[in-house]
């Protein structure tokens, strides 16, 4: 899969396209740098929901996720207990599976531990941001897992994270702008990389 138009006729990630939710979520969100830990926990969590199914399963339900996961504020989903495992899985507006949702809230807790010893979880994940690549031409010259990816896999799971496996990883980095793995020619590349470039040198100083 290569670029393909969009629905305006522009550029773009093939993936993104034939679907108007999926083609704002490229344009806006991914691969755009993010340092908010709030929504670093959240991609992390949803991320960790999208185990073995469709990123575009998880986007259609991402709203009642937040609204179920009180808007993945890390303090309040550490809160939550059994019962709300229980209701949870009555919820069909998220992923329904026990396992995913008391790593969700397990893993709350866990981030605030990072944040109490590195001062944010952005310090820890956007530590492993890899050395710059290639654009690649199609998506099949994309990994899915990287040495990067691998290492904070294995950083957040020894601070106690679960589903956070290496192909998780790297999908948070693409998502989350620690790489940039927009197709070359993408419409919306050049500003992805424009906008990383003040986070990077930040990170450099």
């Amino acid at each position: 899969m290569s670029l393909e138009a969009g629905s305006d006729g522009r550029p773009r990630c093939g993936w993104s396209v034939g679907d108007d939710l999926y083609q704002a979520y490229h344009d806006i969100e991914w691969g755009r740098p993010v340092t908010d830990d709030t929504r670093l926990f959240e991609k992390l969590v949803l991320e960790g929901f999208q185990a073995g199914l469709a990123w575009i399963t998880v986007l259609r339900k991402r709203e009642h996720f937040r609204e179920v996961f009180h808007g993945f504020e890390m303090a309040d989903v550490a809160a939550m207990d059994a019962s709300d495992v229980e209701r949870l899985l009555d919820d069909p507006g998220i992923i329904r599976h026990r396992g995913k949702i008391e790593a969700a809230i397990a893993n709350a807790r866990a981030a605030l531990e990072v944040v109490d010893d590195e001062g944010s979880l952005a310090a820890l994940v956007w530590r492993y941001v890899p050395d710059d690549h290639e654009p690649p031409a199609t998506v099949d010259e994309l990994p899915a897992t990287t040495p990067e990816s691998a290492a904070l896999s294995r950083e957040l799971k020894r601070r106690g994270w679960t589903f956070v496996g290496p192909t998780t990883a790297y999908a948070f980095m693409q998502a989350m702008g620690l790489v940039n793995d927009h197709l070359s020619g993408c419409v919306v590349r050049a500003d992805c990389e424009a906008e990383r470039a003040p986070v990077l040198a930040r990170l450099a100083g």
